[in-house]
């Protein structure tokens, strides 16, 4: 017993003190040491402008799939939806209360907000528990809500997006579970498909996986996905993109490339440069009409204290 108290206390001393390291070595975000948003700072009259005049075809499409309550989702992650017939049950109505034989459903859920189509907030992913802005966890995470980083900080996200089609540069219909986007890969189709990734830019991925396995095998689906390497998320950081995007749920190769951390671009993307993640997004449309660029449009649910979202961003063109 003794032995194994000794072994705790040394773990919690390891973990604090790799705590304390991380939060001295934290550098405060470029747009200030209270800044929340992190890149939708990128979002000025200037960029909105810019994107509406991408819109030449007056086309739409909804970049949100449609999210069953039985579709899978990272562990633990699930929901439930119930649809009721509040105070009409045993054959009653509320004629007397409304003055007229009035029916009407209401629903209930029980969810996890990062389920399905859903944008990852800043405050959502760190290490060693520093998030975004330098902003340990135990300070800002409370079981009632986020009091900093949360969802509702975001204002909304108007910019360019970009599409690149990683499975047709890969002459495949799907990619491979495992199967990786290098910086290299990402910069060679970027030029063959005659994309240019700028500041502020909404980036997109299409492998081609949703459309391919969710409905067919979504077992297999929620197992593994194609995606980014930890190299391919630095790579795109350093353009100072808005939001990186793809039709798979976690963005990132799973399982990860030989000697890449699992998931580490999550902390590339939204710890180190507050760029927001935007998971399981229906890509299928913008590459069957080889649609490169569009304006992007995202108003999320404003629920304070959210870490995640449902959401469904708009592709106009």
């Amino acid at each position: 017993m003794t032995a194994l108290r000794t072994s705790t206390i040394a773990g919690l001393t390891a973990a604090l003190i790799a705590s304390t390291a991380a939060a001295q070595d934290c550098a405060p975000s470029k747009w200030g040491a209270d800044d929340e948003i992190g890149a939708a700072n990128y979002v000025t009259p200037e960029q909105v402008l810019m994107a509406s005049n991408l819109i030449t075809k007056g086309k739409s499409h909804p970049l949100g799939i449609v999210i069953d309550p039985n579709m899978p989702a990272f562990p633990p992650r699930k929901m439930m939806l119930q649809v009721v017939q509040p105070n009409q049950q045993y054959g009653r109505d509320m004629t007397s209360d409304f003055g007229w034989h009035i029916v009407y459903n209401d629903d209930v859920t029980q969810l996890w907000w990062g389920t399905g189509p859903q944008i990852d907030g800043l405050g959502h992913l760190g290490e060693a528990e520093i998030y975004y802005n330098c902003n340990d966890g135990k300070d800002f995470a409370k079981l009632t809500g986020l009091t900093k980083l949360g969802i509702h900080t975001i204002p909304p996200l108007v910019g360019r997006g970009i599409l690149i089609d990683m499975a047709k540069h890969n002459g495949v219909a799907a990619m491979a579970a495992g199967e990786t986007i290098s910086a290299a890969d990402i910069q060679a189709a970027a030029q063959a498909q005659s994309v240019e990734i700028r500041q502020g830019d909404v980036v997109l991925f299409h492998t081609g996986w949703t459309d391919a396995m969710l409905e067919t095998d979504p077992t297999a689906w929620v197992s593994g996905e194609p995606g980014l390497t930890n190299d391919a998320a630095v790579y795109l950081a350093s353009l100072d993109v808005m939001a990186v995007g793809a039709d798979t749920w976690g963005v990132e190769a799973v399982p990860p490339a030989e000697g890449d951390k699992v998931f580490y671009g999550h902390v590339t993307f939204l710890k180190e440069n507050g760029i927001y993640i935007l998971e399981t997004m229906n890509t299928g449309r913008l590459a069957a009409e080889e649609v490169k660029e569009f304006m992007f449009v995202l108003g999320q649910a404003r629920l304070k204290g959210a870490v995640q979202m449902m959401i469904n961003p708009v592709a106009l063109w």
